[in-house]
């Protein structure tokens, strides 16, 4: 997964366009399709024309041979015809079988969604307009079926539709679903439309997307392919230099990719993560390459070195992660390494918090983008309930008025003294100990 500049389109496009496949939906799909429908009554109620009839005849109970010879031939006719049922048709049965008709019709050949771009010509709203119209029908089926084909119709666009929020809307909240089934191919559908590189911004953008695949990543147990499909959403999205400078500020997703990665079986969730994190140095360097010293990556990185690999571009990756955080860690001062820690909220006893010297020099720098430490330590210290991480913010909170006195009425208007004061009857001896020390340097000198 190497993925420098000259070669990231490559690498990208290595990737199938469309590889949605999921049992739940094809079983339903194999339902659907061995339901009759009541062509010729419609025919007789005016509902169909007699020329349309004859197209849907034509391709009903032949083999697949002769399916794939018709579609190759009269395509566009049977993109118009299903596109205009579509927007005509109301009965569940009728739309679920057209559905069908479609996804045979794409799904054996991708290339096919030109005769469904074509229908643009008469109406600049199709061919989207009824695949997204029945995003929100009630039915188990239709939805999912409808995202599908809308997919590979985003996927193959001559140019991006320019507004799509509601198909976006219909992704998140299928990341969500309980519904371990319908979570699976919210994530496939996403992983589809991100090899599109305007989509990556677009999904960065959309409310609760990201937050809803992390949270996916983090508090569901999921399948090894499933943990698979979402960091490859996130090696796509770390294409975008935006996103993956602040991919991991906003969600601490590098210690969480390397336990995967120490626990991982399967050899491409390690390739994926090793890709994603090639990304994020060479996308936006000064923002990762701190976090992932405090994550202690070049140690994993160097386990990873004696493993034999199937894949040579993960042999490739490794070593240029390894080159680069080397070649960087002189050029890292010690509060960048300091500040990585306290954003990733992941504070131990590391060298910084308990050296005077690094206090001396660097107290003054916490007042910094409008107190964005001091900020974050507060919060921990509010909310975190590891008593290693609280005792080592109360302790940072301490050094920090001792050598900024400045700071102390700004601590007590976002309530951090308070907080201090309060873990002084703290369960845990060390925090107590912390807090207390924290009290002592307050009361150094008067509020």
């Amino acid at each position: 997964m190497s993925t420098t500049n000259s070669n990231s389109n490559e690498v990208i496009n290595k990737v199938p366009m469309v590889f949605v496949s999921n049992s739940y939906l094809e079983e339903f799909t194999d339902t659907m399709r061995r339901r009759p429908i009541p062509w010729e009554g419609y025919q007789r109620a005016d509902i169909i024309t007699h020329e349309e009839f004859e197209l849907i005849i034509a391709v009903e109970n032949i083999s697949r041979e002769q399916l794939q010879t018709i579609l190759d031939k009269d395509g566009d006719k049977y993109a118009q015809l299903y596109i205009s049922l579509l927007e005509r048709t109301m009965r569940i049965d009728t739309v679920q079988h057209i559905l069908v008709l479609i996804s045979d019709m794409l799904s054996e050949n991708e290339k096919r969604a030109v005769y469904f771009h074509n229908t643009t010509i008469k109406d600049p709203k199709l061919p989207y307009r009824p695949f997204l119209k029945i995003l929100t029908r009630d039915d188990d089926f239709i939805p999912l079926a409808s995202a599908k084909i809308l997919t590979i119709l985003v996927c193959t666009a001559p140019k991006p539709p320019l507004d799509f929020t509601e198909f976006f809307q219909w992704i998140v909240s299928k990341l969500k679903s309980n519904n371990n089934h319908v979570s699976d191919l919210g994530v496939q559908i996403l992983g589809s439309i991100l090899k599109v590189p305007e989509y990556r911004k677009k999904t960065w953008n959309t409310p609760q997307a990201l937050d809803n695949l992390v949270y996916l990543l983090k508090e569901r147990n999921l399948t090894p392919q499933m943990l698979y499909q979402i960091i490859f959403c996130f090696w796509l999205l770390t294409f975008d230099g935006e996103i993956a400078a602040n991919f991991n500020k906003k969600y601490d997703i590098i210690p969480t990719l390397i336990d995967i990665a120490k626990s991982a079986i399967k050899e491409k969730i390690i390739r994926v993560i090793i890709g994603t994190f090639r990304n994020m140095i060479e996308k936006a360097p000064e923002e990762n390459f701190p976090a992932m010293l405090v994550a202690k990556l070049l140690n994993f990185l160097e386990n990873l070195s004696g493993r034999k690999w199937s894949d040579t571009e993960i042999v490739e990756d490794i070593e240029f992660l390894k080159t680069q955080l080397l070649e960087n860690f002189q050029s890292l001062t010690t509060f960048d390494v300091y500040a990585s820690e306290i954003r990733s909220g992941m504070l131990h006893w590391s060298p910084p918090h308990q050296s005077e010297q690094f206090w001396k020099q660097n107290a003054q720098k916490l007042n910094e983008k409008d107190y964005e430490l001091l900020r974050i330590l507060a919060r921990i210290l509010s909310t975190s309930s590891d008593n290693l991480v609280l005792s080592v913010a109360a302790h940072d909170l301490g050094q920090y008025v001792k050598y900024c006195t400045s700071g102390k009425k700004f601590l007590q208007e976002i309530g951090a003294k308070q907080r201090i004061m309060e873990l002084m009857t703290h369960e845990d001896p060390d925090v107590r100990y912390q807090a207390l020390l924290a009290v002592q340097k307050y009361m150094t000198n008067a509020w």
